[in-house]
């Protein structure tokens, strides 16, 4: 072996490799490993970036198609190229991916192709490609291996008509009909872009609500806008099997809390029920890292209970989200060095990337009201705000919620267009532990969708002045 490393990360995902950027801008003599033919995991390559492309394709298509004559832009003959919008798709894959993979260069991080698995606290053997094995030495491991699609007993998943997100971004033609399992961030995203595409999507649901972690009201108004444009809820029901047939899939369904069955029938089924920790193969159990039932690692500060070793990401507790991988990543690399790390859990935006988009940070307002902590609540409709008139853009509000005695800013939930781009400026702001006056009193520009925050703050005190 050679002289040990610094660090050693297994993973190259958004929180590997934003941690081994971070840990080589430090010095510190780094290692990344990933198993996949390309870095940037699940969210460059299958998850968050393909999806967007194609988020972003098929609005422009159904805009084109269905709803540029509103505006007076009379189109005719629009024709969809899947192939080549997949192509663009691709085409933005591969640029990000290159791109991390010459930040390791640019940063002196060592980049190991092939499967990590911990032999002891201070040694990682990988087995590449061609199936040799090299054991490397570090004073620290990080483990970052990220998740994978969660299934369900009985179904099985094979990418081509039973289908994860990874089938979901590589289907070769337009379903008639799909069936999305799972009223999620994945389930609502890929149903949305197929839909647009021309897909009838019925989506199914265990529980009584989509997005069920979400505050109530925005979940609630956000199904009503989906339904308006077209997708199908079957809510409060369990699947209970996927037939495949020579045509066809049939969908046996039943009422959650028991009741008589329904049949579905869909060309593809997508199953977006969630995800979980992937960790086989890491070789936990042979060193003694602690799991929870679920797999998940268990950390304290993203240290696990064997000194020198760490964790980040999805393969731990917390939201599976790209960005809080990336805030724990370089923040572990800062702690590894020695400076100050710290990740505010309590300020970790979430967006679903559907038109109108859904954004939020902080506490819901059922949370505050299970915590027994006194809130006061503001909000603004985009019906009011005069750029969303102007852009005939009107669905959704905002809604603030703001601490009774301190006017401390605990939470922020908003359904519109854009606003995954709006919800950064609360997080700066309770970042700084700004009350709803502080954003209430900020000036906005005019006409803007983000004075819809301005006149939500100005609610919390009920001086609202656009209504």
């Amino acid at each position: 072996m050679s002289e040990p490393y610094d660090l050693i990360i297994i993973g190259g995902g958004p929180g590997g490799y934003n941690c081994a950027i971070r840990a080589g801008q430090l010095g510190l003599r780094t290692a990344i490993v990933e198993k996949s033919p390309t870095l940037g995991g699940t969210c460059l390559n299958v998850g968050c970036i393909p999806s967007k492309a194609l988020l972003n394709a098929s609005e422009k298509f159904e805009g084109a198609s269905r709803h540029y004559a509103e505006y007076g832009i009379e189109a005719a003959g629009v024709k969809l190229n899947l192939g080549k919008m997949m192509a663009k798709k691709d085409e933005a894959v591969s640029g990000l991916t290159k791109g991390v993979e010459f930040l390791m260069k640019k940063n002196k991080v060592d980049y190991l192709k092939g499967m990590g698995r911990i032999v002891s606290a201070g040694q990682v053997e990988i087995t590449t490609p061609d199936g040799s094995k090299a054991l490397h030495a570090t004073r620290n491991i990080v483990i970052a291996t990220g998740s994978e699609s969660a299934g369900l007993p009985g179904i099985e998943v094979d990418e081509e008509r039973v289908v994860s997100n990874v089938g979901a971004l590589r289907l070769s033609k337009v379903p008639g009909r799909m069936v999305v399992i799972g009223a999620g961030v994945i389930g609502l995203e890929l149903g949305s872009v197929w839909r647009r595409l021309g897909a009838e999507v019925t989506v199914v649901e265990y529980l009584d609500r989509v997005t069920p972690s979400a505050d109530v009201e925005v979940s609630r108004q956000f199904q009503r806008i989906l339904a308006k444009q077209g997708m199908i809820f079957e809510l409060g029901m369990k699947v209970l099997a996927v037939e495949k047939l020579k045509s066809k899939l049939k969908i046996t369904v039943e009422p959650a809390q028991g009741g008589e069955k329904k049949m579905l029938e869909a060309d593809i089924v997508l199953l977006a029920i969630g995800r979980r920790p992937f960790t086989a193969g890491l070789g936990l159990e042979a060193v003694g890292i602690r799991t929870d039932a679920r797999g998940f690692v268990l950390t304290e500060h993203l240290r696990t209970n064997i000194p020198g070793i760490w964790a980040i990401g999805d393969c731990t507790h917390g939201p599976m989200l790209a960005h809080k991988a990336e805030d724990e990543g370089a923040n572990l690399a800062q702690i590894i060095a020695g400076k100050w790390g710290h990740v505010n859990y309590d300020v970790i935006p979430n967006v679903i990337y559907t038109h109108p988009e859904m954004a939020s940070v902080g506490k819901t307002e059922e949370e505050l009201k299970n915590a027994g902590i006194a809130y006061k609540t503001g909000k603004f409709p985009f019906t009011a705000n005069s750029r969303a008139r102007a852009n005939q853009d009107t669905d959704g509000f905002v809604k603030i919620l703001a601490d009774a005695k301190t006017d401390r800013i605990l939470g922020c939930h908003m359904i519109g267009a854009g606003v995954g781009e709006m919800i950064g400026e609360i997080c700066v702001a309770m970042e700084f532990g700004a009350s709803s006056e502080d954003v209430a009193r900020t000036c906005h520009a005019h006409p803007t969708m983000s004075e819809a925050l301005r006149q939500a703050a100005m609610g919390v005190e009920g001086w609202t002045m656009q209504m």
